[in-house]
């Protein structure tokens, strides 16, 4: 391995343990939802939450959606700025300055481009080579500075992590990371708020960073509401991960 990489990826090492901070390694509470509700008020559109005739009619049970859907409604189609916004906000003035970064292979990176130039903070996306081009030319007319590099998302996120070592970046993770749980789980102070007797929840599941956030809002407005994750059954890390008890690869 050539020397630049080696010192590279070591840098990228020394940075996350002195960022641990910023990756959720604590448990968040409800007043951080309830605070990045008002934080992100002005800048994440209030979507509907609307009956859906069609699903009511399949299950015999009254069917409301907001995420499959409309929180497409935001200015980037999706969720996502919730948790951008609210990370955004709260950066230090220096880390303003300097700019943030992430790997994503697409909403998370148009959500930190959009945010960033509405609050003047650069923002770098790393995104992996299979990152639908759409995305990638979103994020470039938002004014991000969008690098492709690597052939799946570890390897984007491995570089994204030198690159932040390198120009002392603050690295903004598209799911784990504090800030981005609690704007996510916004969704679900508004779910709650919307429709009446909630007996269920029904979330899909990736990074789950969106559920964790719902989860807690929901969980302390209507105890008695369930709380349903649906994955895909081809990648379904979610499932093996409550299964082991631990994070699984």
């Amino acid at each position: 391995m050539p020397l630049q990489v080696v010192r590279g990826r070591l840098a990228a090492i020394a940075w996350r343990r002195q960022n641990l901070a910023r990756s959720c390694k604590r448990v968040i509470t409800f007043k951080e939802i309830q605070a990045a509700r008002d934080r992100i008020a002005y800048a994440v559109f209030y979507s509907p939450c609307l009956p859906s005739i069609p699903l009511s009619e399949i299950t015999g049970m009254q069917i409301f959606c907001k995420l499959c859907k409309l929180d497409n409604l935001q200015r980037t189609g999706s969720f996502k700025e919730r948790g951008a916004r609210n990370a955004l906000a709260q950066l230090s003035a220096d880390q303003k300055k300097r700019g943030v970064i992430a790997a994503s292979a697409g909403n998370h990176a148009q959500a930190l481009a959009y945010q960033g130039r509405l609050l003047g903070i650069p923002a770098t996306v790393v995104m992996p080579q299979y990152a639908p081009l759409i995305k990638v030319s979103n994020c470039q007319k938002l004014g991000a500075n969008v690098v492709l590099r690597g052939n799946d998302f570890a390897e984007a996120k491995a570089h994204a992590d030198e690159i932040a070592a390198e120009k002392g970046l603050a690295y903004i993770d598209g799911y784990d990371d504090p800030a981005i749980i609690a704007g996510q789980g916004t969704m679900g102070i508004e779910i709650v708020d919307q429709v009446e007797d909630l007996d269920a929840v029904v979330v899909p599941v990736g990074g789950a960073g969106l559920i964790a956030g719902v989860s807690l809002a929901v969980k302390n407005l209507r105890p008695q509401a369930k709380i349903i994750a649906v994955e895909a059954e081809t990648v379904a890390s979610f499932s093996a991960a409550l299964e082991a008890g631990k994070p699984t690869r």
